[in-house]
């Protein structure tokens, strides 16, 4: 029988994107592109992935460059991955603002074995985006900042959540990160999808940290309660 981990190893190492984007939007396959972030992200869910529990699924919005984009894993900088998760990262070291709120948030459940033992952290878009700056600096880009990419990448968004779903998911709640935009798309596709029963938003890391940082814990404390609520349904 596959482990949960067999099927995100597969999923990741399978994930192509071969539509066309809107022009100065490029593409981020860190699995196609960086043979170290396969290995990296094997070790990650073989790790803390090698049964075949049923999960809650956490989705955020799509890979950013300092996270998943280097490590394979959502929210998961180079630095959270080799503490607290034990993994060693041989590139050089990154630092990404979501990923410290999330290893806060999980150490508050219990340390990494007990939360990735509940949890799956997923994204809307499997794959990240990044558009070109004047003088050659790339930024991140969400799949919702035009409508134009939305509705290029809708189809491959759909098909690659509902492979997801296959992994093990426990489809009476999902969660969502962020409350504003990626909720609005989110909370409209399961209304026609019916891929969970409800979705829980919950106000997205970088908001959190940018914007809230005094008032951290008490978001932490509503993920808690967020987290509870589900597990009594």
């Amino acid at each position: 029988m596959q482990t949960f981990a067999d099927k995100i190893i597969h999923f990741n190492t399978h994930l192509h994107y071969t539509g066309q984007l809107p022009k100065g939007v490029n593409i981020m396959n860190p699995f196609a592109e960086q043979p170290m972030v396969v290995e990296v992200m094997k070790q990650f869910y073989r790790k803390f992935y090698n049964d075949t529990h049923t999960r809650r699924m956490i989705i955020g919005i799509n890979p950013g460059r300092f996270g998943a984009a280097l490590t394979g894993v959502p929210f998961t900088d180079s630095k959270r991955l080799e503490d607290p998760c034990g993994i060693h990262f041989p590139g050089p070291p990154a630092y990404e603002v979501s990923s410290v709120y999330v290893y806060d948030v999980i150490a508050a459940y219990g340390g990494p074995a007990a939360f990735y033992k509940d949890f799956y952290i997923g994204a809307m878009s499997p794959l990240g985006f990044t558009v070109d700056k004047p003088g050659g600096k790339v930024v991140n880009y969400n799949y919702y900042d035009s409508k134009a990419l939305t509705e290029a990448v809708y189809d491959f968004m759909l098909e690659n959540l509902r492979k997801q779903t296959t992994f093990g998911i426990d489809r009476a709640v999902g969660y969502c990160l962020g409350t504003g935009k990626n909720a609005d798309f989110i909370l409209r596709l399961n209304e026609k999808e019916k891929l969970f029963d409800r979705i829980i938003p919950l106000e997205h890391p970088r908001f959190i940290m940018q914007y809230k940082l005094k008032k951290k814990q008490e978001y932490i404390d509503k993920y808690m309660e967020a987290f509870s609520a589900g597990r009594e349904d």
